[in-house]
């Protein structure tokens, strides 16, 4: 048994006429084409390759839309993820650096206490060269030092009275100057603390959220 076609409409009379005669609406049925001449087929198959390669290439596109999408999220996440590791090993790297530095500061704090005193001294003895007496704030200041630090005082042309106070409460090589028209003053951990915070701004800057700079005037010339 034949099927029927299910858009078949069989013995439709759609086609409308006037009084007269005339056709006013002409009718809009097509026979269904059941042959096909060899031209036609060709046309048909060409036509039919054409819309199939561009629906290949459409799929295609979106595939390559979609890789494209993927590896740019994949790249950002990356990139972040590399950003993080470079800043975390910045920072282990200075704070590396800074235990390392610590060690040898207190080893050779331990080794030449009185060397950043005599520093100071020699950086300062042009301003301290007029001043009628200095004093001398440290700990742990033998008849030796203190022999030693009146010598460094008269080699930077101070010819003043040199005063010393015995501070046992300052750690070893922390000292005080004082005369006349100023101050000077020196103590390891704070001197630690302005490089960690100096490494830190620098680390921060880098990072891209620098904090503001902190005013660092102040009464005191320290070392």
């Amino acid at each position: 048994m034949t099927a029927i076609p299910a858009n078949a409409r069989p013995f439709v009379f759609d086609t409308e006429f006037g009084a007269d005669g005339a056709v006013v609406r002409p009718s809009t049925w097509q026979p269904v084409k059941r042959s096909y001449a060899p031209a036609e087929v060709d046309a048909l198959v060409a036509q039919a390759r054409l819309e199939a390669r561009q629906q290949a290439l459409a799929e295609v596109e979106a595939l390559r839309a979609d890789a494209l999408s993927i590896l740019a999220q994949t790249t950002s996440q990356a990139a972040t993820l590399l950003r993080n590791v470079a800043e975390a090993h910045r920072r282990e790297s200075a704070d590396l650096a800074l235990a390392a530095a610590r060690v040898v500061a207190s080893a050779a704090f331990d080794r030449f206490p009185r060397r950043p005193l005599e520093a100071a001294l020699e950086a300062l003895g042009q301003e301290m060269d007029a001043t009628p007496r200095l004093v001398v704030r440290a700990s742990g200041l033998d008849d030796e030092g203190r022999a030693q630090v009146e010598a460094l005082c008269a080699q930077a042309g101070f010819s003043g009275l040199v005063v010393f106070r015995d501070e046992p409460h300052l750690p070893a090589a922390a000292f005080a100057l004082e005369w006349a028209d100023g101050r000077a003053e020196f103590d390891p951990a704070e001197a630690e603390g302005r490089v960690a915070a100096a490494l830190n701004a620098a680390l921060a800057a880098e990072a891209g959220h620098a904090d503001p700079p902190v005013d660092a005037a102040h009464d005191r010339r320290g070392f």
